[in-house]
C-alpha cells in the first residue's frame, strides 16, 4: 500500500471510530468541576473530585487504563479500575486523545515507587468512579504538547490546536499578567483609560498605512492607526491629563520576528511634565511589569545613554548592555595608510573579540556574508598571534599604524579583530549586529540578565535618500530640544530631540518624546519636512486647529506590548505570544485571510481590480 494510501486509510478508520464513539456523548447536565487539574495534591486525599479536560495521553494496562487529563492549568492521571469501578472501567476503552471528559473520583496517593517528580500533581491520581463523553477528537496533525516539533506553519494553521500546548498557553497567561500590571500600576497614578479611533484618516510621515474603502463615501478611504499620537495628543489638549490605552494598531510594512501587522502598544500620555517625570513613570512602570508578571525585582533608575554614544560603542541606537565587545573609531589612525580602502573611507571601525584568534576561516567567512545583509562589501579582519599579526591587510600597515590600532582597541595575543569601512550607516549597521551575532554564537551573554537602559538626545531628523528630503526620526510631532529649535531651519541634521527609548536586552521596547505644544512651532516641523502651509493644513488641520486653543506641555511614551511578552517569555518571535498572529507573509494560515471577496462587494465600495479575481456571489 502506498503512503498515501495508508494515510486515506488512516483516515477513513479514525472517521468511523470517532462516529461510533459520538453515541456515548453525554450531556454535561448539572455536573460541576471543583477543581482545576494542577491543584490536587496528597492534601486532597480521599476528597471526592470532579475535573474536567482534555485527554492528554491514554495508556491501556490490560485490566487498569491510565489517562492524562490535561486543561489549562495542567495535568493530573485518572485511573479507571475494573475492581473499584467496574461501571466507569466499563467504556473507557474508548477513550482517545484530545477526546473531552468530565470525571467524578476520588483523590488517593499513588504506590510506592510510581510518584511522578515532573508533574506538579505527580504524587497523587484520581480513581474515576463515574465520567462524561463530551465530546469526541479527530487524531490531530501534530501531538498536544510542548515536545512536538510541529513546525510554525502548521501549528499556524491548526492554532487553535497549539494554543492548547502548556507552553503556548502560559506564554499568554504571561501576556494577560503583564497587561494586569500594567492597568493596575497606571490605574494608581490616577491615568484614565480612553480608546481611540480605529478607522481614521491617512496622513504621511511612516510605514504604509492600511487603507479601509469607504461604502457610504465611495472613493474615499478610512486609514487603521500606525499608533494613537495624535489622538492621544488632542486628549491632552480636551483636558484629561493623563490618559492610557493597551491600543491596536496597524503597520503596513515589511515583516520579521518582532513584527507584526497588526500588533498591541501600551500608549501613555501625560500633561505637564518633562522628560524626568515620564521616564521615572515609565521606569515604574516596568518595574511592576517585572515583579507581578515574573517575580523579579529590577533596579530602577535605569542607566542613560546619549545616542551618538550608542552609536560610536554599540553600531546601533538599541545597544546590548549584558556583554562588552564595543566598537572603536579608529578612522585617523588609517586615514594615510596604505590600505587604500581604510585610507579613503568616511569611518572605520575595528571590533576586538578575545581569545577569539582561534576562529576558523569558515566560521570567518559566515561573518562575511553576514554583514553583507548590510550593505557590507567585506569583512576585513586580524588574528594576534605571538610573533606576528595574520591578515592578508596586515602589510599594508606601518609599525607605527599597528602600534596605534594596537593600543586603541588593547589588542593581546590570542584575540581577532574585526574592520568595516566605508559610509558612517554601514560600518555601523554591519559592525553593530555582527557584535550581536558574535556575542550569542561565543555564548557571551550571560543568562537570567535583564539589562534596562535609555537611549536618549536622538537626533530630531534624519535624510532620506529616497525621498531626498529630511524626516522626522520618530514623528513629527516631536519637540526640539531647546538649544536645537534654530537648527530646524539653518541645520536640521544636528537638531536633537526631545526624545528617549527604553531598550531591553538589545530590543527597544518603548519609545517616547516631549511633544509640540505650541502650533508655531508645528509649523516650523511641517515646514522642515517640506509641506507648505497649504499641504500642511490638509494633512493635519485638524489637529493645528487643536494646538491653536490653549495645548497644555505634554509628553508621552508607548510600549510594544508583544515585544516585552516575547522578551519575558524567552522566545525568538513575537507570533509565540500572539494568540492568532500573522506569517513573515501578513496571512493567517487558519482562516486564509487575507482572501478575495465578490464582485458585489467590491461593487458597493466602488471598486475594480485591474485583473479581477471573482469570487461565487
Amino acid at each position: 500500500m502506498s503512503q498515501e494510501n495508508e494515510k486515506q486509510a488512516n483516515e477513513k478508520q479514525n472517521h468511523d471510530l470517532q462516529k461510533e464513539h459520538a453515541n456515548f456523548i453525554t450531556p454535561l447536565g448539572d455536573w460541576s468541576r471543583t477543581h482545576h487539574c494542577a491543584e490536587l495534591s496528597a492534601k486532597n486525599d480521599g476528597e471526592e473530585i470532579c475535573v474536567m479536560g482534555w485527554v492528554q495521553y491514554r495508556r491501556d494496562h490490560g485490566g487498569l487504563i491510565f489517562i492524562d487529563l490535561r486543561d489549562r492549568e495542567g495535568l493530573t492521571q485518572v485511573v479507571f479500575s475494573p475492581e473499584i469501578a467496574p461501571k466507569a472501567h466499563e467504556n473507557a476503552h474508548i477513550i482517545r486523545s484530545e477526546y473531552v471528559l468530565a470525571i467524578k473520583g476520588t483523590v488517593r496517593p499513588r504506590p510506592d515507587g510510581m510518584v511522578n517528580a515532573g508533574m506538579n500533581t505527580g504524587e497523587i491520581e484520581v480513581v474515576a468512579m463515574d465520567w462524561k463523553l463530551l465530546n469526541t477528537a479527530k487524531t490531530p496533525p501534530f501531538a498536544v504538547d510542548d515536545r512536538s516539533d510541529a513546525g510554525e506553519n502548521l501549528r499556524l494553521q491548526w492554532r487553535y490546536l497549539d494554543l492548547r500546548r502548556p507552553r503556548m498557553t502560559e506564554n499568554l497567561r504571561l501576556r494577560h499578567r503583564i497587561s494586569s500590571a500594567v492597568r493596575n500600576y497606571l490605574d494608581e497614578l490616577e491615568f484614565i483609560e480612553v480608546e481611540t479611533p480605529i478607522l481614521t484618516k491617512s496622513t504621511p510621515e511612516g510605514a504604509r498605512d492600511f487603507l479601509v474603502p469607504s461604502r457610504v463615501n465611495n472613493g474615499q478611504f478610512y486609514a487603521l492607526p500606525q499608533s494613537p499620537q495624535q489622538f492621544k495628543q488632542m486628549l491632552m489638549m480636551s483636558g484629561l491629563d493623563r490618559y492610557y490605552q493597551i491600543a491596536r494598531c496597524f503597520r503596513d510594512e515589511d515583516l520579521r520576528a518582532d513584527r507584526q501587522p497588526e500588533f498591541t502598544q501600551i500608549d501613555i500620555e501625560m500633561s505637564y511634565v518633562d522628560e524626568e517625570k515620564v521616564m521615572s513613570m515609565a521606569e515604574g512602570l516596568m518595574a511592576r511589569v517585572f515583579r507581578d508578571s515574573m517575580n523579579i525585582e529590577i533596579p530602577v533608575p535605569f542607566p542613560r545613554l546619549p545616542y551618538d554614544i550608542a552609536m560610536e560603542e554599540y553600531g546601533v541606537d538599541k545597544p546590548d548592555t549584558r556583554f562588552d565587545l564595543k566598537l572603536k573609531d579608529i578612522t585617523s589612525i588609517v586615514k594615510g595608510s596604505g590600505f587604500k580602502l581604510f585610507a579613503t573611507a568616511e569611518l572605520v571601525k575595528g571590533m576586538r573579540v578575545a581569545g577569539g584568534g582561534s576562529m576558523s576561516r569558515k566560521e570567518i567567512d559566515e561573518h562575511t556574508e553576514f554583514v553583507k545583509i548590510y550593505g557590507a562589501q567585506g569583512l576585513a579582519w586580524i588574528k594576534i598571534h605571538e610573533t606576528e599579526w595574520q591578515s592578508p591587510i596586515v602589510k599594508f600597515f606601518t609599525e607605527e599604524e599597528k602600534d596605534a590600532i594596537a593600543k586603541a582597541l588593547d589588542l593581546q595575543v590570542g584575540d581577532i579583530v574585526f574592520f568595516q569601512a566605508g559610509a558612517t550607516d554601514m560600518v555601523n549597521a554591519a559592525l553593530g549586529n555582527l557584535r550581536v551575532r558574535l556575542a550569542n554564537q561565543l555564548n557571551l551573554i550571560p543568562e537570567n540578565t535583564w539589562n534596562l537602559l535609555w537611549v536618549t538626545d536622538f537626533p530630531l531628523f534624519e535624510y532620506s535618500e529616497e525621498d531626498k528630503r529630511y524626516v522626522a526620526c520618530h514623528h513629527p510631532f516631536t519637540s526640539a530640544q531647546d538649544s536645537s529649535k534654530e537648527l530646524i531651519k539653518t541645520n536640521p541634521k544636528a537638531a536633537k530631540a526631545r526624545a528617549y527609548d527604553m531598550v531591553l536586552n538589545g530590543s527597544e521596547i518603548g519609545g517616547g518624546s516631549i511633544r509640540i505644544h505650541a502650533a508655531q512651532d508645528q509649523f516650523h516641523m511641517f515646514e522642515a519636512l517640506g509641506f507648505t502651509e497649504e499641504s500642511a493644513y490638509a494633512q493635519f488641520g485638524y489637529f493645528i486647529n487643536a494646538l491653536e486653543f490653549g495645548t497644555p506641555p505634554h509628553g508621552g511614551i508607548a510600549f510594544g506590548l508583544d515585544r516585552i511578552a516575547m522578551l519575558l517569555a524567552g522566545v525568538s518571535s513575537i507570533r509565540e505570544v500572539i494568540a492568532f498572529p500573522k506569517t513573515q507573509k501578513a496571512t493567517c494560515l487558519m482562516t486564509n485571510a487575507p482572501d478575495t471577496v465578490s464582485s458585489t462587494q467590491l461593487r458597493d465600495l466602488g471598486l475594480r481590480l485591474r485583473e479581477e479575481q471573482k469570487k461565487p456571489e
